[in-house]
C-alpha cells in the first residue's frame, strides 16, 4: 500500500520531466541550432518557425537595448525623450521604451551572454516561454494535483500561441509569465492569508508586470474582479492587506518607470503619445480591430479544440469547481477589456489564456471520461495526447509551413488555406 503511491509520485515526475525538456526543446530560439552552436546537431529535429525577417517591433526593441548597452541605465530618461522627439514627428504609433523590464533584461542577458541585442531579445522571450510552462505546470499542481498538472504540462508544451511567441522577439510571451505569476500568487494569498511572503511576492510581480507593460490594465481588472467576485465564489480569504497589495503592487510599477522616464510630466506624454496615435496608424485600424467576438474567431482557428472544450466547460460551471470558475473570472474580466481596446485587438495579446483555457479544456475531457465505467485512465492520456498533437500540427501548419508573423485573424486565415 505504501510503495504504489511512491511508484506513482516517480512515475508522474518522469512524465513531468519528459513532457518539461520537450517543450523547453521546442522553445529553443533558431540561432542556437546554427552552425558551430552546441546544440547544432539537433537542427533537423527543431521546427524551424517560416518567419525570418526583422519585425518592425522587433527592431525597435534592439536600438532601444543597443542604446542602453551604449550609455547605460542612466541614460533611460534620454532613451523616452528620444522617443517622444520621434513621435511627435509620426503620423502613427510605434512601441514606447516604457516597456522596459524586457528591455532591461535583454541589456543584462547581452552584458551576461555577449549575445548581441536581437539574439539576447529572442533568447529571454524564449527562456521566459520556458518559464511559463513550468509555471504553469507547478500552478495547476498547487490547484489540482499531479494528473492535472502532466496534462496541462503537455497542452502548454504543445500550445501553438506558446510556441509561436517563444521564437520572436516580442513582448508578449515575457509579459505572459509575469501575468500567470501575479495570478498565481493571487491564488495563493487567498489560500494563506496575511502570510507576508506571499504577498510580498504578489506586490513584485504585479510592480513587474506594469514594468513589463505599461498598458498591462487588463490583466489588473481580471484580478481586482476575482476578490469581488469571490464573495459568491468563496475561493478563499480576500483580506485587507491582500486589497492593499493588488493597488500597492501597480503603483509601485508605475513609480518606477515615472523614475526612469525622468518625470511624471514626460511619462504622461510619451503613455498619451503611444496611446493617440495608435489611432491614426494605417496597420492598426487594418488589423487591429473588429467586433467583440473576434478573439474567439480568431482561437477558433489557432486552437479550435481546446475552445471548444473549454467553453463547454463553462457551460456547466458551479459553485465547487472552484479552480475553473477562477480561470473562467479571470478570463472574462481581462476579455471584456480587451475586445473593447480600439485598434488595439492582436491574438499575441490573449497569450494571457493560454493556461486558463487548457485548465478548463482539460476540465471537460475529465468530465467526459468520468462517464467510462473502465479505462478511465488511459482514456484521458490518449484523449491529452491527441490534443496536444493536433496542437502541435496547428502550429506546423501555421508558423512553419507558413511565414506567420502577426496573430491576426487575415494572416491566420492565409496560413490555413481558408483565403489563397
Amino acid at each position: 500500500m505504501t510503495e504504489l503511491p511512491a511508484r506513482l509520485r516517480r512515475i508522474d515526475i518522469v512524465l513531468l520531466a519528459i513532457i518539461l525538456v520537450v517543450g523547453i526543446f521546442l522553445r529553443i530560439t533558431p540561432q542556437a541550432f546554427s552552425s558551430g552552436a552546441p546544440l547544432h546537431f539537433f537542427a533537423p529535429l527543431h521546427p524551424q518557425p517560416a518567419w525570418t525577417k526583422l519585425g518592425f517591433d522587433e527592431g525597435l526593441y534592439r536600438e532601444y537595448v543597443n542604446a542602453v548597452s551604449k550609455d547605460g541605465l542612466g541614460s533611460y530618461p534620454d532613451i523616452v525623450q528620444g522617443y517622444v522627439d520621434v513621435q511627435k514627428k509620426l503620423p502613427g504609433s510605434i512601441l514606447p521604451p516604457l516597456r522596459f523590464l524586457y528591455i532591461f533584461t535583454a541589456y543584462l542577458w547581452h552584458s551576461i551572454f555577449g549575445s548581441e541585442a536581437l539574439a539576447a531579445l529572442h533568447q529571454v522571450a524564449a527562456f521566459f516561454s520556458m518559464l511559463t510552462l513550468a509555471l504553469s505546470t507547478f500552478f495547476v499542481w498547487r490547484l489540482r494535483g499531479p494528473t492535472w498538472a502532466i496534462a496541462i504540462g503537455a497542452l502548454m508544451a504543445f500550445a501553438p500561441t506558446q510556441l509561436h511567441m517563444s521564437q520572436h522577439a516580442l513582448v508578449d510571451g515575457f509579459f505572459t509569465f509575469w501575468a500567470s505569476l501575479a495570478l498565481w500568487l493571487f491564488w495563493e494569498n487567498l489560500q494563506a492569508p496575511r502570510n507576508w511572503r506571499w504577498l510580498v511576492g504578489y506586490i513584485v510581480a504585479l510592480a513587474l508586470l506594469v514594468l513589463t507593460k505599461e498598458n498591462s490594465f487588463f490583466v489588473w481588472i481580471a484580478l481586482v474582479a476575482l476578490p469581488i467576485t469571490n464573495r459568491w465564489f468563496q475561493f478563499g480569504i480576500v483580506t485587507r492587506e491582500l486589497v492593499i497589495a493588488t493597488f500597492l503592487g501597480p503603483l509601485l510599477g508605475v513609480v518606477v518607470l515615472i523614475f526612469l522616464a525622468g518625470g511624471i510630466d514626460i511619462f504622461v506624454q510619451s503613455y498619451q503619445l503611444s496611446v493617440g496615435k495608435n489611432f491614426q496608424l494605417p496597420y492598426a485600424i487594418l488589423t487591429g480591430d473588429g467586433p467583440w467576438y473576434r478573439y474567439l474567431v480568431d482561437l477558433m482557428l489557432v486552437s479550435p479544440i481546446v475552445l471548444i472544450l473549454a467553453l463547454a466547460t463553462a457551460f456547466r460551471l458551479n459553485r465547487t469547481m472552484k479552480p475553473e470558475l477562477f480561470m473562467s473570472i479571470f478570463i472574462a474580466a481581462s476579455y471584456l477589456v480587451m475586445c473593447n481596446v480600439k485598434y488595439g485587438m492582436n491574438l499575441r495579446y490573449a497569450n494571457i489564456w493560454d493556461l486558463p483555457l487548457r485548465l478548463l479544456a482539460f476540465s471537460q475531457i475529465f468530465w467526459l471520461a468520468s462517464f467510462a465505467k473502465q479505462f478511465r485512465s488511459a482514456i484521458i492520456a490518449a484523449a491529452v495526447v491527441l490534443l496536444a498533437a493536433f496542437e502541435f500540427h496547428q502550429y506546423i501548419v501555421l508558423a512553419i509551413r507558413y511565414p506567420l508573423y502577426e496573430l491576426i485573424t487575415h494572416d491566420l486565415l492565409q496560413a490555413l488555406s481558408i483565403l489563397k
